[in-house]
Order: C-alpha cells, then structure tokens, then sequence
C-alpha cells in the first residue's frame, strides 16, 4: 500500500535548507501539497503533486485559526484520509480535532531512520539548528532518545 502524506511548507522548506528533501520520497509514497503550500514553497519537484482541496467550506473553517498553506494542507488531508506534515502548534491542534494524523519534521526523520534511510538523526537536527530552524529542546531530547541517539 502506498503511504500518502499531505505536507505544509515547514516541513519542506527545512528538509530542503539541509538538502534532505529525499527523505520524504524514501519514507512516503506519495507527497502531496495544496496549491498555498505549492506557492509558499516555491520549488518545483517532479515528485510532488500539487492538488488542490475539494471542500471549500472546510477550507474556510481553517483559514478562520491558521493561514492559508496550513488551511488548504489540513483541508487536503482530511478529504483523502492522509497523514499531514506539519510543525505549527495551532494548525496540529486543529487538524487534531478534526481526527488528522499530524507527523511533524522530526517525526519523518524518525520514520527515515528506523526505515533505515538516514543514519543518524542527530545531525540533521544540528543542520536544521544551523539554519535557523526552531526546534525545541525538549522535542530534540526526545526524539533523540528515540533513536537512541545524542547530540555531539
């Protein structure tokens, strides 16, 4: 079975700050994005469809709590049943309530390395940090501590 992810911006716009935009077509089958998230992000991959949401009303409702990449991307992955990518507190709350899995940047990197696609998820936190990324502490620790991992 194909693995179906709807991302937002965030998460590709890290993954290509750090050149590891390969880690989502290794750990999903398919990636796809609603045309804000498209236009937000700005570069275009052969791998990634652009598909835009059918419910506009669903739309709508989100745009009323997050903007629009994150309205159009919750919307997406609501009609299709898919996993979303996303690290903005408000919008996984929101896709939270409307029973969307949400999986967040260091979330794949975890799927990357026990699906044996990265080595190690230290440092590829260190470069996102290096990029200015914000990642909390506490979420580092622990996904560090899931992979069994520190940083050095």
């Amino acid at each position: 079975m194909t693995r179906i992810v709807v991302s937002d911006s965030a998460c590709l716009i890290g993954l290509e700050r750090v050149q590891r935009l390969d880690l989502l077509c290794a750990v999903f089958g398919e990636v796809l994005v609603p045309p804000a998230v498209a236009t937000e992000f700005g570069v275009n991959l052969a791998w990634l469809k652009v598909v835009a949401p059918t419910d506009g009303k669903l739309v709508a409702a989100c745009r009323a709590l997050v903007d629009d990449g994150e309205a159009e991307a919750i919307a997406l992955a609501a009609e299709l049943g898919a996993e979303l990518l996303m690290d903005d507190l408000l919008g996984r709350r929101h896709a939270a309530r409307l029973q969307v899995p949400v999986r967040g940047l260091l979330g794949v990197l975890v799927l990357a390395k026990r699906a044996g696609k990265l080595a190690a998820v230290a440092p590829v936190i260190a470069d996102l940090k290096q990029q200015n990324f914000f990642i909390g502490e506490a979420l580092v620790a622990e996904v560090l501590k899931q992979c069994g991992e520190s940083m050095s």
